[in-house]
């Protein structure tokens, strides 16, 4: 769609406001709206201005100004808004230069497409997340000097069954089985529904949604593929529908990886493949019916893993999901068909188009445009140097004897051990100037600056329990 479509459209849909969206570095959503008479050509050359110093680990405030450019192919209605709202994705530029910052989460994305092409290993790669989340009825949470504690609830959920409800109708979800209960023991069918036709109108393609396997409200709605940047897109879309239809029902959703002690956490499950000339290149006659170059792919993922996590796996709780006994990976290897393995073959489908890889150890508190460029880096570094990632590991992981695993690294245990693998091993993230220095350092910084060390100086209340009896 070109600019002057976009306007043509305002008119054809009677447009009230236009929302600019873009992604701090971190990760969050962030926008600003103008009305859509303010919108012209122009727009999309010469950009919008704002402060990119009021943003965590942008700019300083000497630098400050910054530019939002509108991408057209963007484009959707808000269907939460009042008035008629588009929405359009934006990139960001140095006014000064006219250069994509490189900052922007967005374009390191497109930079590592770009780098993907150059290299000739393929040209398009596809991805396909798969988000899991909870639905909560009631949250409550708290830091301050002299307390700490977070409260949460859901009608569904086991710890429920007793509770005085006038009535108390029964149907809740057991502990570690939400997988897949008919209503009305699954009690979020219908907000899934209003998810799903959300999602829809926005243009985001929905293939199914379901209960998840955690008792208390989790939930997941699978999505079609795409290419890495509108993928990326893709993800924050969804995460905007799913919060915005919970807020809108009275409940609220988070993609935290852990919410519940002793209970499933959500993950972002990461389908991937290579593809050229509209073939898929991990389609082959090797194990699990993948090709050479899949295996190559595979072996790139799991050299980095350890410093990917720093990325995929970017908060502190995410390392408390990463635990055996809730088919959550707790071993760098691959599998055809086993869920704690950080690599999946899924097997569902013979068809050559169907072959992929699921890398299920990121979650869903990672910056898709990183998160997705950083695993492409590691897949395309396998191929090039020809890392083989070795026979495959069809066993219960979490069953395995001691001296099976001495081969078998974990993942890092903690969000600071992360950041210190991706210190170490971050070359690969380097080629083409996809990701810069500047970037990993300030990643790694903000980071341990920001969440590790802000979770090491505080008491935890669980510490009470174990050492106020000293």
């Amino acid at each position: 769609m070109t600019p002057r479509e976009v306007l043509a459209l305002l008119r054809e849909k009677e447009v009230k406001a236009v929302d600019l969206r873009f992604m701090d570095f971190p990760g969050l959503w962030k926008h600003v709206t103008i009305p859509a008479e303010a919108l012209d050509e122009h727009a999309f050359e010469d950009g919008i201005g704002f402060d990119g110093s009021s943003l965590r680990g942008w700019q300083k405030i000497n630098e400050s100004d910054m530019l939002l450019v509108p991408q057209p192919d963007t484009l959707f209605l808000d269907p939460f808004r009042s008035d008629v709202t588009l929405v359009m994705v934006c990139n960001i530029q140095d006014p000064s230069t006219k250069e994509d910052y490189t900052k922007d989460p967005r374009n390191v994305a497109r930079k590592a497409v770009n780098y993907m092409k150059y290299s000739g290993v393929a040209d398009a790669a596809a991805f396909g997340p798969s988000l899991d989340f909870f639905v909560f009825d009631d949250v409550r949470f708290d830091q301050t000097t002299h307390s700490a504690f977070y409260h949460v609830d859901a009608a569904e959920a086991a710890w429920n069954t007793g509770r005085v409800e006038n009535p108390n109708l029964g149907y809740k979800v057991p502990y570690r089985q939400g997988y897949f209960p008919c209503p009305p023991t699954d009690h979020l069918h219908d907000l899934r529904s209003e998810m799903m036709r959300a999602m829809l109108d926005c243009g985001l393609p929905v293939e199914s949604h379901h209960h998840e396997k955690a008792s208390a409200g989790q939930c997941s709605l699978d999505v079609r593929y795409a290419d890495l940047v509108p993928a990326a897109d893709n993800v924050l879309k969804y995460k905007y529908v799913v919060k915005n239809v919970a807020r809108r029902r009275n409940k609220t959703a988070t993609f935290m990886p852990k919410p519940l002690f002793d209970e499933y956490g959500s993950g972002m499950h990461v389908h991937t493949s290579l593809w050229k000339n509209g073939t898929n290149l991990f389609a082959g006659s090797g194990s699990s019916g993948l090709s050479e170059v899949a295996e190559y792919a595979i072996g790139g993922v799991l050299k980095h893993a350890r410093a990917l996590c720093a990325i995929t796996n970017p908060t502190t709780n995410s390392y408390k999901r990463l635990v055996p006994g809730f088919e959550a990976p707790t071993r760098l290897a691959y599998s055809q068909r086993n869920r704690s393995a950080a690599i999946r073959i899924p097997v569902y489908s013979s068809r050559p188009k169907s072959r992929r890889i699921e890398y299920r150890l990121p979650d869903g508190s990672a910056n898709p445009y990183l998160a997705f460029s950083a695993i492409l880096m590691a897949m395309l570094d396998g191929v090039r140097n020809k890392i083989h990632p070795g026979p495959p590991l069809d066993k219960d992981i979490y069953d395995l004897p001691p001296e099976e695993l001495t081969d078998v690294p974990p993942p890092p245990g903690t969000l600071d051990e992360a950041l210190s693998a991706l210190e170490k091993d971050h070359e690969f993230l380097l080629q083409g100037e996809v990701f810069t220095e500047d970037v990993i350092e300030t990643w790694v910084n903000f980071k341990r600056r920001e969440e590790v060390e802000a979770v090491r100086l505080r008491p935890h209340p669980y510490e009470f329990a174990l050492y106020f009896d000293s």
